[in-house]
């Protein structure tokens, strides 16, 4: 059986056609992912809307969008407001709508805050729908990010919260027993 005969000029050939194509082809960096706080203001929003506690999240180019943090949260803006674990929505420039993981207390009520907007041109007023609440805040409350707390403490409000909050685990149980 006769061997194979080597072409003479395929290995010259293939190293010349790679030099052309290291030569025309971009080279691509490797760069930081941008953060979800650099993008809410090229969406026109404040940057404070989420806490500091975002360890992930998706944005698809329809504005879809699912943002992931440490473990569920509270921050004290002029209302308290709770953050779930998981936030979703649709981003557009202006305003989140379908919004789901987010709510905020009113009297002894946990309400979910279903939309997000702010003024075109932007002023110094952010709105917050909750059912068919509107509520208009102070922009400057949420320019800044905010480091989330784990439970409602502090005052008669977050003992009440405490009281009305289901127990999630038997040490949850025994501590409503025991205070």
């Amino acid at each position: 059986m006769a061997s194979p005969t080597p072409i003479p000029h395929l290995g010259v050939s293939l190293l010349f056609l790679f030099l052309i194509l290291s030569f025309f082809t971009p080279t691509f960096c490797i760069q930081d992912p941008i953060s979800v706080f650099e993008i809410l203001p090229k969406y026109g929003l404040p940057s404070g809307l989420l806490p500091n506690s975002v360890t992930n999240y998706t944005l698809s180019e329809d504005g879809d969008f699912i943002v992931l943090l440490e473990k569920p949260c509270y921050i004290k803006f002029e209302y308290l407001v709770y953050y779930d674990k998981r936030i979703s929505g649709k981003l557009s420039y202006g305003s989140i709508t379908d919004l789901k993981g987010i709510q905020v207390q009113r009297f002894l009520l946990w309400l979910n805050v279903d939309e997000i907007k702010v003024d075109l041109p932007p002023s110094d007023s952010i709105y917050f729908h909750v059912g068919i609440i509107n509520k208009k805040l102070d922009v400057d409350q949420f320019k800044t990010v905010h480091s989330c707390r784990d439970k409602v403490s502090g005052t008669c409000r977050g003992s009440w919260n405490r009281i009305l909050e289901l127990p999630t685990s038997a040490d949850d149980i025994q501590m409503l027993i025991t205070e």
